[in-house]
């Protein structure tokens, strides 16, 4: 047997440190896990079915039509920037410039790690809700910056097995003291993945008045914004004060049932998304190109495509609450999203990590953890996320499984 070598780069490691404690993600792994068991997936949040027809069929007609096959502009194609800015002037009634005030980015993914990059520091302190989406958490430290978070907090904690309504709370007082003058941003996400929670309006306006008092910059994760299902989404950008300082970012995908396409965007004051490109240029420079196109004509879909969306993930989400409930788990009823929070403490669970590992063999579901979106892990230990962006008889399926609990 030949010697071996020394290592490729030395003895140093070769992931840079910043992304060392990351590893790969829970999303990857239980995925892997439901394929190699063949369970049913409730873990990953994507559809298990296409969206509109028509809106495919755009795509097609883009492709053979030799729309978008080779780069687009820069900032995205005049169509759909124009498009975005028609979409928020239509629901909200706020006012963007489509040449210098929208950005259209390789999913909402991109959108937040080019916003990251662009606008910290290292040595900054960010602001973000936790439970939180896992990028965010890769995209600060890569920026240099420090994450410090603001923990929502499930006030229904250790009730026997019951539906609670919009469970998660934020602590306004706790947000206030956790500004300090290193930081730079807010970083926030509404309606809220994992808890399904959707911020009131009494704390956007208490959320706005920080943001101007201290002269923070706020990024809005803004993706679920269509799937509210009590209530309304109301954007930061539209609270006095907000829009010269917000980045408000949303995607195709969650709306449109077409996630693999990575059509997100931007919506800011021109100097923002300046500095936004500056860093997205570097990252994927243009993308999904006749996409583009589909979406375009995608967000004039009439206002009975967003109700009829609407209406039937709200009875999705019913489905599974109802089976979840029924299998003896503590469920929070999400105010909107794709995914429902759950308690396993009622089943005589503690680890929620162990618990989703070995779910698939005991019933042939797969969930998420809730502890791996936060900092101190300790906080979500007994929660569980179950998507049900899934086909009705999925989820029948799904609750019957879950049952055998």
């Amino acid at each position: 047997m030949a010697p071996m070598s020394a290592p490729v780069g030395g003895s140093r490691p070769l992931l840079n440190r910043r992304l060392a404690s990351f590893g790969t993600t829970i999303f990857a792994e239980m995925s892997a896990l439901a394929a190699r068991t063949g369970s049913i997936n409730l873990g990953q949040g994507f559809p298990d079915t296409d969206g509109p027809a028509e809106i495919a069929e755009a795509a097609s007609r883009a492709v053979l039509g030799g729309l978008g096959n080779q780069y687009p502009p820069g900032p995205g194609i005049p169509e759909l920037r124009t498009a975005i800015a028609q979409h928020q002037q239509r629901f909200y009634g706020l006012a963007y410039d489509p040449d210098t005030e929208v950005l259209v980015t390789a999913g909402a993914t991109e959108a937040i790690a080019a916003s990251l990059l662009a606008l910290l520091e290292p040595g900054d302190e960010v602001i973000a809700l936790e439970p939180y989406y896992d990028s965010y958490a890769a995209c600060i430290a890569m920026a240099g910056a420090t994450r410090v978070p603001v923990t929502l907090r499930p006030h229904a904690w250790g009730s026997p097995p019951a539906v609670a309504e919009g469970a998660f709370t934020l602590d306004l007082d706790e947000l206030r003291a956790a500004v300090t003058p290193r930081t730079r941003l807010l970083l926030l996400n509404t309606p809220h993945n994992p808890t399904g929670t959707v911020l009131t309006p009494a704390e956007l306006a208490a959320i706005a008045e920080l943001a101007v008092e201290r002269d923070l910059l706020v990024i809005t994760d803004e993706v679920y914004e269509h799937l509210v299902f009590e209530g309304a989404h109301v954007p930061l950008a539209s609270l006095p004060g907000m829009g010269e300082r917000t980045v408000t970012i949303s995607s195709a995908g969650k709306t449109f049932s077409f996630t693999g396409w990575k059509v997100g965007w931007i919506t800011a004051p021109p100097e923002l998304v300046s500095a936004v490109r500056s860093a997205k240029q570097f990252l994927t420079y243009v993308s999904s190109g006749p996409f583009q196109y589909a979406i375009a004509e995608a967000l004039y879909l009439p206002d009975s495509y967003y109700d009829g969306f609407r209406a039937d993930l709200a009875a999705k989400r019913d489905i599974l609450a109802d089976g979840l409930t029924a299998a003896g788990f503590e469920v929070f009823r999400p105010q909107g999203t794709y995914f429902i929070t759950t308690d396993i403490t009622p089943l005589g669970e503690k680890d929620g990590l162990a618990f989703c590992r070995a779910l698939p063999e005991r019933c042939g579901v797969v969930a998420i953890p809730n502890q791996v979106f936060y900092d101190d892990r300790s906080a979500g230990a007994t929660q569980v996320r179950w998507a049900f962006c899934k086909k009705t008889e999925v989820l029948e399926e799904a609750a019957a499984r879950l049952g055998r609990l």
